[in-house]
């Protein structure tokens, strides 16, 4: 069973949203352990979309690190925790998600429903499409393309209670933008990614036996509606402020993040790989 909200406008200090049919679904997400007194309002994961695995996060040093996998979809997993609807401002790279601005809290972002949980797929271009979130090398990544290169590896999310109960349906995702948005009458959409140029980085640098720093590229257009709402928040100040980075698993061992295996250096040389006489042919 799937649950969402939908809303009607107020007029003070309200701003307008997008309510997107996109994936709801209620299920309770692999969380991290919310801080000590302190009850995370929604959980942050990542579902590798060519495999279907949810990602594994590993602790480290106060962080939480995920292997990604060059040039794998991903989807950001967002579980609304509570009993209240929440808007979710998502960054990716430094980037947010909706409105391709370099992220700040006080920008557009998704509204939960009540316990549910979605999947964010990509940046959002229109009102009926994204583009593909899909893990690339650092210079192919979107941030980079669009000469922001700077935060390039986390996925980040600041969480807003709302100031009044709204009505709720179900199979319905909110999307909220800042009242700077509402001024305009319409939502930015992220900047289209630079003209394809010379082979992949990430290409060149497995040939060349490195190991590239992973970062989101913009991917292939995908089918999305989304409607507008509306949504106010209780505060100015996000209730939660949550991060989750990422690499290739060859860069979180390298780093000390996850324990190696025998597999992440490609096994170890035998001086006696047969330890009888075979039978000849």
């Amino acid at each position: 069973m799937t649950r969402s909200a939908s809303a009607v406008r107020t007029t003070v200090r309200t701003a307008p949203a997008i309510l997107l049919a996109l994936f709801a679904l209620l299920w309770l997400a692999m969380a991290r352990p919310a801080a000590a007194g302190h009850a995370d309002l929604v959980s942050l994961s990542v579902r590798d979309l060519d495999t279907g695995e949810l990602l594994q996060q590993y602790p480290h040093q106060g962080r939480y690190h995920i292997a990604g996998r060059y040039n794998h979809r991903y989807a950001v997993v967002l579980q609304n925790r509570s009993s209240e609807r929440v808007l979710v401002v998502l960054s990716v790279d430094g980037v947010n998600a909706v409105t391709g601005e370099t992220a700040s809290p006080e920008q557009s972002g998704y509204v939960l429903g009540p316990w549910q949980s979605t999947e964010v797929r990509g940046w959002r271009k229109s009102l009926s499409s994204v583009a593909e979130f899909r893990f690339a090398a650092l210079p192919d990544s979107y941030a980079a393309r669009t000469d922001r290169p700077d935060n390039v590896g986390v996925i980040g999310i600041a969480v807003f209670r709302e100031r009044a109960t709204r009505d709720w349906r179900d199979d319905l995702r909110l999307f909220g933008r800042s009242p700077r948005d509402a001024k305009s009458g319409a939502s930015s959409a992220p900047q289209p990614a630079a003209p394809a140029g010379p082979p992949l980085a990430g290409e060149a640098d497995r040939a060349a036996g490195k190991s590239q720093s992973l970062g989101t590229a913009h991917g292939d257009r995908r089918y999305d509606p989304a409607r507008q709402v509306a949504f106010e928040r209780a505060s100015r100040r996000p209730e939660q402020v949550d991060s989750l980075f990422y690499d290739s698993r060859a860069n979180l061992v390298a780093a000390g993040i996850i324990r190696p295996h025998r597999r992440d250096y490609g096994g170890l040389p035998d001086p006696f790989p047969i330890g009888f006489v075979p039978d000849p042919r």
